[in-house]
């Protein structure tokens, strides 16, 4: 019969961890480096086998730190990137560009979920989080926040270069167009959750659809905003076409987003002081990865319907990335449903993604998983909607 005694200590750590980060918040980094520091120390005590504790945790590392780094760019990167795009003051002319009333959050979620489709999410969810920020006023609810999360990553779910998780899978060896039935679920569950989100947020705050008087836009910024979005997806698309060992060895998104910051620069200096508040989100997104990698999954249940529908709500507390890994180990998966679970499931909680992470840097309010799940309850929903979707027609793309 099974026990409480038959969970390893690491599921338990994690498990206190994350009831810690939903508690307390206000100290989430702190909590998580707790949880890490705990697991590590316990690995290093409990070690069997030929190795030690030592040897195990400095072999599990030199595997996971391209995936970590790569994060801890991409979050700083955006993050100074997300500054020019304000500076350069067009999310101030968006307003008048947008239809009024509930249906201009709704477009303002759909331009989320298209550009994530061509750009990793964390860029398409701190650019319509910027946005958002004019759009409304400055008084975004904390539903509509989840919903920009969820928007961006369900438009990553079904391109190989929309999100890490679907990168993965087209680096294993599966056919970018295998993915492109996540769009299915993907579309469905964003019918649900976007309506309601933008209804709530306008009942919150209506949109704003005057623009200043002499407002006058940064063009050349707007230009270096583009010109680094051009040098993400370029560097995104050759690295995995032609180069795809990098992925082991170079964090080469990250870095190509940074080449492109400086090489930038010279047209319009960057705040790179915004890195002072950006990296505090960071840190804590790379030690909860990094407390993930650590727990002891070998292997996931055999392939089914039923695993992969749980593996969407797993992503929500527990990085994606590690169970996209062990997933493409396994084989004998829908790739298409298992990137529409993984890439959508993490949006049901602010730290289930990394796209939630960043753009809580910009609403702090976010980090409230009390808030998150009463003001975003329709993503669950939109999940399951969206998951019994695809399962329904999928004999269409099997």
């Amino acid at each position: 019969m099974f026990s409480v005694a038959d969970i390893p200590p690491e599921f338990i750590i994690f498990a206190l961890t994350l009831l810690g980060v939903a508690l307390l918040h206000h100290h989430a980094l702190s909590v998580a480096s707790a949880g890490l520091a705990a697991t590590a120390l316990y690995k290093l005590l409990a070690a069997v086998g030929p190795e030690s504790g030592g040897e195990y945790l400095a072999a599990h590392f030199a595997g996971e730190w391209v995936v970590l780094v790569n994060l801890l760019l991409l979050l700083l990167g955006f993050a100074v990137l997300a500054n020019q795009f304000e500076r350069s003051r067009l999310p101030e002319a968006i307003p008048a560009l947008l239809p009024g009333g509930w249906p201009g959050g709704l477009v303002l979620l759909g331009f989320v979920f298209v550009l994530s489709a061509f750009l990793d999410n964390i860029a398409a969810a701190i650019i319509g989080g910027v946005v958002a920020q004019h759009v409304f006023k400055g008084n975004v609810g904390v539903g509509y926040v989840a919903a920009l999360v969820a928007a961006a990553n369900a438009g990553g779910t079904g391109s190989v270069i929309g999100d890490t998780t679907t990168t993965m899978i087209w680096i294993g060896g599966i056919s970018p167009l295998e993915l492109i039935p996540a769009f299915i679920g993907a579309g469905a569950g964003f019918a649900i959750f976007a309506v309601i989100a933008s209804i709530a947020q306008h009942r919150f705050q209506p949109i704003g659809e005057e623009t200043p008087q002499n407002l006058q836009v940064d063009w050349t910024r707007g230009l270096v905003v583009l010109l680094v979005l051009m040098a993400v997806l370029a560097t995104n698309i050759l690295a995995n076409n032609y180069f795809p060992a990098l992925e082991h060895s170079v964090p080469a998104l990250g870095v190509g987003l940074w080449v492109a910051l400086l090489a930038t620069s010279v047209l319009r200096q960057p705040r790179w002081d915004v890195l002072n508040h950006a990296l505090k989100g960071a840190a804590f997104l790379i030690v909860l990865v990094a407390l993930a990698s650590l727990m002891p999954v070998e292997q996931l249940p055999e392939p089914s319907l039923a695993t992969v529908f749980g593996l969407g709500f797993l992503s929500a507390v527990f990085d994606n990335i590690p169970l996209t890994a062990l997933a493409l180990n396994q084989g004998g998966y829908d790739w298409a449903l298992l990137a529409y679970a993984v890439g959508f499931g993490g949006s049901m909680v602010w730290f289930g993604s990394s796209a939630g992470v960043a753009i809580a840097n910009l609403y702090p309010q976010a980090r409230s998983v009390r808030a998150w799940l009463r003001g975003g309850w329709s993503i669950p929903l939109s999940y399951i909607v969206g998951f019994t979707v695809m399962v329904a027609v999928r004999s269409l793309w099997r």
